[in-house]
């Protein structure tokens, strides 16, 4: 048995580095951007008012913020998703009665055994533990805050020695180094604290189970290096509980090596072919355990932020196994259908219609109103854009239906070198107001069924047919489980009109 050297402790993540840059830039430390909890308490319902809760099903509750989120993100059009010209604004009580039958998708998904899963709870095992020590890391990187400042004289020697760095620069990469010493000093302190010990006398054997799952593989790979699926079945009971290290109420065994070893990208595998590299790498496999270790000594995982988050990414993993469950349940199209289908829907195969257009993005209403006055007035447009447009530098790019969504209609309308506005379009991850110019416009062109489109026409039905499949499942769901939804409080909510 052997004791672990803490002169060897490093930090190995690049994703704590990550935060480590991030905690040193921003003034103030939060637990990190979370959605509206999927089950809060009453208090923090009674808090935010019953009238916001637009509907519930079980122990969840749906929020007004959160239908207008999912309506912001019905409204966005999906890579490859064609959009006609009667396309129409999801409908508020609609996307709502989808959220709830997906809270149904949820709880029936945790009375059947999809926890139980090994893939499933070794993914949000992993999460779990990236969350906490994500926020084991910004605690005490806080509260160690003042190890870290820059004073004015640092900052102005780092850009004398360095002029290619302007103030915020400098003082940003004093604090990074420091914020990774002191965290590299605390991983020190922590694998002492937990009185690790190597347990040498089986890295032979790991040496030996490794280059197996390597190069001699039970089942033909298709790739040459090991997949993470090997450890899960590829190993014996024996072999996979073997102990390489111990640490206070702990232990890390071949399977936790090997699984650190898949979680490294293949070009930057280390060779594994000698005790010392798996010693080597056994440090990497350790740190997590260790960090998680000390966050849950700390009580940081029951920080009610971090147990929303990790119950939150549960229920997104859980409603998408359990609807991929629903599609591998469907049967393909025959040949004769796939030309029916293609038949039927022709404009969606052919080539897009397209626009090349020039814009000029506006605050607000009033101030589009101004822009397309001052342009109809004969002001040059380039000038206008600098005077008011939110992108002060634009040019003109090509446009089609997949890109404009709802919108697409209004611009197809216009003729080239006709001004339109104001119009609403996609401005990041909402709406704003827009003049745009025409430019070009080039009508979509039908094609004649070939069999070379068989691919496309497939992917295209199976598609519809998984969201068939789901809604029914869903509408199955809601009749077994009691739910209850507040029409008075949506019926006023236009997905166009959301802030």
């Amino acid at each position: 048995m052997m004791k672990l050297s803490p002169a060897k402790c490093v930090l190995p993540y690049l994703w704590l580095f990550v935060v480590i840059c991030s905690l040193c830039a921003a003034p103030s430390i939060s637990p990190g951007a979370t959605a509206a909890p999927t089950e809060p308490s009453s208090t923090e319902e009674a808090a935010a008012g019953p009238s916001t809760v637009v509907g519930r099903i079980g122990t969840y509750v749906i929020t007004k913020k959160e239908l207008e989120d999912r309506l912001m993100t019905e409204l966005h059009p999906y890579d490859q998703e064609f959009y006609g010209q009667n396309a129409r604004p999801p409908d508020a009580m609609t996307v709502l009665m989808k959220m709830v039958a997906e809270k149904a998708m949820i709880m029936e998904a945790r009375k059947q055994t999809y926890l139980q899963d090994e893939m499933i709870s070794a993914s949000i095992k992993r999460y779990r533990d990236r969350r906490l020590v994500n926020l084991l890391v910004q605690k005490y990187v806080e509260k160690n805050r003042g190890k870290t400042a820059a004073t004015e004289d640092e900052i102005k020697q780092k850009m004398q020695a360095d002029p290619k760095l302007d103030k915020d620069r400098a003082k940003a990469e004093i604090e990074r180094a420091r914020a990774g010493r002191l965290l590299d000093e605390y991983y020190k302190q922590i694998y002492t604290k937990s009185r690790a010990k190597k347990l040498n006398q089986y890295f032979p054997r790991a040496v030996e189970v490794h280059q197996r799952l390597l190069h001699r593989p039970k089942a033909p790979r298709k790739v040459p290096w090991m997949q993470t699926s090997q450890v899960r079945d590829e190993l014996a009971p024996s072999e996979a509980n073997m102990v390489l290290a111990l640490y206070s109420g702990g232990k890390i065994t071949l399977k936790d090596w090997l699984t650190a070893y898949c979680d490294i990208v293949p070009p930057r595998r280390p060779k594994i072919d000698t005790p010392a590299a798996v010693d080597e790498l056994l440090e990497r496999a350790m740190s997590m355990p260790l960090l998680v270790w000390e966050a849950k000594s700390l009580g940081l995982d029951k920080d009610q932020d971090f147990v929303k988050q990790v119950r939150e990414y549960e229920d997104r993993r859980l409603l998408g196994e359990v609807q991929l469950a629903r599609q591998k349940e469907l049967t393909e199209p025959m040949p004769e259908e796939l030309t029916a289908y293609f038949n039927e829907n022709k404009e969606a195969f052919g080539t897009s219609e397209k626009l090349k257009i020039d814009l000029i993005w506006c605050e607000d209403l009033p101030t589009a109103r101004k822009v397309k006055a001052e342009l109809e007035s004969g002001r040059d447009f380039e000038a206008v854009r600098e005077q008011y447009s939110l992108e002060k530098k634009g040019k003109a790019f090509q446009t089609q239906p997949g890109s404009e969504g709802l919108f697409w209609k209004d611009l197809w309308a216009g003729e080239p070198g006709r001004i339109l506005g104001p119009l609403k379009g996609f401005y990041g991850r909402g709406m704003k107001w827009r003049i745009v110019k025409i430019l070009e416009k080039t009508p979509g062109q039908p094609k004649e069924y070939s069999s070379q489109m068989d691919s496309q026409i497939k992917d295209r039905m199976m598609t519809e047919r998984r969201k068939q499949a789901i809604a029914m499942y869903g509408q199955e769901l809601l009749r077994k489980y009691p739910f209850q939804v507040y029409p008075d409080r949506v019926k006023e909510i236009d997905p166009l009109e959301i802030p």
